[in-house]
């Protein structure tokens, strides 16, 4: 299995998607947004956090790139917008170095 460091890097969405996230980051409350978004009760370390939305981006990508119906891009860009967020706080406690996430387009 991958580390998470490995799983960002490999990370490749359109830069539409990208920039859109990239403005909701400097709004990103973990607090407020990963309970929301995770739908849970308590809020995960950054890493087992990462890890979720990992999984739950890959999802709405599948999606994406299969047309489904039920695609989001609203949800796509929260799940990126806290991808962003806890990968800057993952990698701002120093449990990995600072990776970026990749634009194709």
């Amino acid at each position: 299995m991958n580390d998470i460091k490995s799983m960002l890097k490999m990370l490749h969405r359109p830069r539409i998607l990208i920039r859109a996230a990239r403005h909701g980051l400097r709004d990103y409350n973990r607090t407020r947004d990963l309970k929301r978004l995770l739908r849970l009760e308590q809020i995960p370390s950054s890493g087992q956090a990462l890890i979720t939305l990992i999984n739950e981006e890959r999802t709405l990508e599948n999606k994406r790139k299969s047309g489904e119906a039920s695609y989001s891009v609203m949800r796509h860009i929260e799940v990126l917008v806290a991808l962003m967020g806890e990968a800057q706080l993952y990698t701002q406690s120093d449990e990995i170095p600072r990776s970026h996430l990749r634009v194709v387009g």
